[in-house]
């Protein structure tokens, strides 16, 4: 190739429908599901319509043992195949987790939307590995009035919570961090009598977004194994259009425990 055009180009696929193994808690294989998978490559080369071609052969190539567990050896090999100097792998997926209702104690299966991703700058080098999960829940509406009856009552809360980490991170353990903190998860099934539970607990007791916030950040801050994480929560109030969110990462200073709870 002619000196003249070789330059730095990214190339890659976006969005390709794939079967993977998802890290799970409960499955040693990995939870079986479908990705949206995206791969893009940093070139010392022009570009060429044919490298369309080299990426599906690759992922292609390692169809038996794509996911998240694997990306890591993985991405080594998409290193060599595209000769790249920089390589992100991106799975965007949905994620099951089973639960039990809060007074039946009947089993459903709650669906979360995961990302996973990784981006390697060159061979020698760790990839970094960055895992996203929404979860939603109930937090308390914030101008609701504990002192009328019936005073209180909830809006749909969706907290998303992002790390990077030494070691790996469990969907299932973020969405009970969640769960634990929020005034109410959210459940795919409910008897009449959990549904009667849940919602005396909306009318009875104030858990807001703040506080929910403050919770999971105080937890993740503990854990010395995260080198990065971030936790947003948008809230979807009954009484208006759009929504408000609030949110931390590892590093801000943000005071949340004793200011008004306007979210």
């Amino acid at each position: 190739m002619d000196a003249e055009k070789r330059f730095l180009v990214d190339v890659g696929m976006k969005d390709l429908p794939f079967p993977i193994r998802a890290l799970s808690k409960a499955d040693p294989e990995g939870q079986a599901t479908v990705a949206v998978i995206s791969i893009e490559a940093r070139i010392m080369h022009e570009f060429e319509a044919g490298w369309i071609d080299r990426f599906i052969k690759i992922v292609h190539a390692h169809r038996d043992r794509i996911g998240t567990k694997t990306v890591r050896q993985n991405i080594g090999d998409y290193f060599k195949d595209l000769n790249a100097t920089t390589v992100k792998v991106n799975f965007e997926y949905p994620f099951f987790v089973e639960k039990r209702t809060p007074v039946a104690k009947e089993k459903c299966l709650v669906r979360y939307n995961c990302a996973y991703s990784a981006k390697v700058p060159s061979l020698d080098q760790t990839a970094k590995v960055f895992f996203r999960i929404a979860v939603p829940c109930i937090t308390t509406y914030p101008t609701s009035d504990a002192q009328k009856p019936g005073g209180l009552f909830g809006q749909l809360s969706v907290v998303t919570i992002e790390t990077e980490s030494k070691k790996d991170i469990y969907p299932e353990d973020l969405v009970e961090l969640v769960d634990r903190h929020a005034l109410t998860p959210l459940y795919s099934y409910l008897t009449e009598k959990d549904q009667e539970a849940v919602i005396r607990k909306i009318h009875s007791e104030r858990r807001t977004s703040v506080v929910m916030v403050d919770g999971i950040k105080n937890e993740l801050a503990a854990d010395r194994s995260l080198n990065f994480y971030s936790v947003r929560c948008a809230n979807f109030g009954m009484l208006h259009s759009y929504s408000t969110m609030i949110g931390t990462e590892k590093s801000w200073w943000v005071p949340f425990s004793g200011v008004d709870d306007e979210l």
